[in-house]
């Protein structure tokens, strides 16, 4: 289906301004839709006058729905649908006398002028479903006042607000819970999901008649309050945002949308919700976080540890090879224990391998023992990588990075300087990396398959089990080139 900026840009002649005040009204236009128990339209003017386009559609969750199929994207031409005609040209809300029959279904259609800065920039054409229709209650009968108030605010350009909009993941909705005030801020009706929702703090009896910030204050601790102007404005129905309000068990989630419908303040229409286990959940989350990231900071701490341990065995051991092999393995404990150190500061359980591929450089380059001045430089990114992912590469590029620096210029003329280049390039779910050196290059008789290094069988491995990539070993430009190509997400 297209997007209202895809029908906007094809069809109409609406400006910037005019397309972010249509996606402010469809961010909460699912509580005129169940305020109404209707379904609506958005309808764009074609740039040509020659009609109408559809960009976009709610449809209630309080009752039956008029529009079994979707409408988003259709055009009607002008003259077809009078109302609609009518509603734009004129800028007022009219309504159809006899229902229209819809698959054996009575609809009755009223259409709304969308008003901004003074001119109508669409309409909104409201269905409603007749056969859901019976006798109201007075739960149905505040939502339609509420509705009708809605609906000239918008025909008079005074609705949406700005502020914090109903497609927020835990904003409220109507049927969470709806507490209508007076211009007062005294409670003149609330839904039994509201009442509900304030008996939870503590309220003995009915909400209506109270004003609702002096009852607030009295059954909420101050210091699971907002500040006294967040309260005052939000709870009193004098600003259109949202607040959350609550003691030591109950949380809940207030939003007030202060109503205009002929410019002065008529009162306002608070939505509240109970998110008492959404917030512990989201404590808990914040727990568990809180514990991976100490639990990788341990790690690291630990891994120092054996790395330290290793070091100081070196220095005791009298063989040259002992003592090489072991200073092998504190760079490979170094490299995996940088990588706890990072997932250590994360938020999530990705890294920014940049940081990793820059620090392991510096580390190899000082503890490499050439006498040739080398430097490691990055080109490209690696971007973020899974922690599963980012262990077994760190060890890659030590391995490939000690191999680059100890072979490629051991025995180089000191006077002369190397340069090693890490390229890194993510493109259409693949990291292709390139370890290149200007050194010596490789053996003549050079054979990956037969090589019994240990580096380069960790690499191998690593790359090609662990990984699930590809690992290619030749001759650079000037010395040796060695290129993964792996898998990312």
């Amino acid at each position: 289906m297209p997007s209202l900026h895809e029908l906007v840009r094809a069809h109409t002649d609406l400006v910037e301004d005019d397309v972010a005040w249509l996606q402010l009204l469809m961010a909460d236009w699912q509580i005129l839709a169940d305020l109404s128990f209707a379904d609506l339209v958005l309808w764009l003017p074609d740039r040509e006058g020659r009609g109408y386009w559809a960009g976009g559609q709610m449809r209630p969750t309080t009752g039956p729905t008029a529009l079994v199929d979707d409408v988003l994207g259709t055009f009607i031409p002008t003259g077809r649908r009078r109302m609609l005609d009518e509603a734009y040209t004129t800028g007022r809300l009219v309504r159809e006398g006899d229902p229209e029959w819809r698959d054996d279904v009575p609809v009755r259609v009223e259409v709304i002028p969308v008003r901004r800065a003074g001119r109508v920039i669409a309409t909104i054409a409201r269905n409603t479903n007749l056969l859901g229709v019976r006798t109201p209650s007075r739960l149905e009968l505040s939502y339609l006042q509420t509705a009708a108030e809605l609906t000239q605010m918008i025909a008079a350009g005074h609705f949406p607000l700005s502020g914090q909009r109903s497609d927020h993941a835990d904003s409220p909705r109507v049927g969470d819970g709806f507490v209508r005030l007076d211009p007062a801020g005294r409670v003149v009706y609330a839904s039994p999901n509201g009442l509900s929702a304030y008996r939870r703090l503590g309220l003995q009896g009915d909400l209506a008649g109270h004003v609702l910030t002096d009852l607030t204050r009295e059954l909420v601790p101050a210091r699971w309050r907002p500040d006294e102007e967040t309260l005052s404005a939000v709870l009193g129905g004098r600003d259109g945002r949202a607040t959350e309000v609550g003691t030591d068990e109950v949380t809940l989630i207030v939003r007030s949308i202060p109503l205009r419908p002929q410019g002065e303040r008529s009162g306002a229409l608070l939505l509240v919700r109970d998110v008492t286990e959404l917030r512990s959940r989201d404590r808990e989350l914040v727990t568990k976080d809180v514990t991976i990231r100490e639990i990788h900071h341990r790690v690291k701490n630990n891994l120092q540890t054996v790395a330290a341990l290793l070091r100081l065995q070196a220095r005791r051991t009298p063989a040259e090879d002992a003592k090489a092999a072991l200073e092998e393995a504190v760079r490979r404990v170094g490299s995996i224990a940088i990588v706890h150190e990072t997932l250590s500061h994360a938020v999530e359980e990705t890294v920014d391998f940049d940081e990793i591929a820059d620090r392991l450089g510096s580390m190899v380059v000082d503890v490499s023992g050439v006498e040739v001045p080398v430097r490691v430089v990055r080109e490209g990114s690696f971007g973020k990588l899974p922690s599963e992912a980012a262990t077994p590469l760190a060890m890659v590029l030590t391995e490939l990075l000690q191999n680059a620096v100890e072979h490629g210029y051991a025995g180089v003329p000191a006077e002369t300087s190397g340069r090693v280049v890490v390229t890194a390039r993510r493109i259409v779910g693949r990291l292709h990396v390139v370890v290149e050196d200007d050194g010596r290059g490789l053996p003549d008789d050079f054979d990956l398959d037969s090589s019994t290094q240990l580096g380069l069988s960790i690499v191998r491995t690593l790359v090609e089990s662990e990984l699930g990539g590809v690992l290619d070993i030749g001759p650079g430009s000037r010395g040796t080139r060695v290129q993964a190509d792996l898998p990312v997400d």
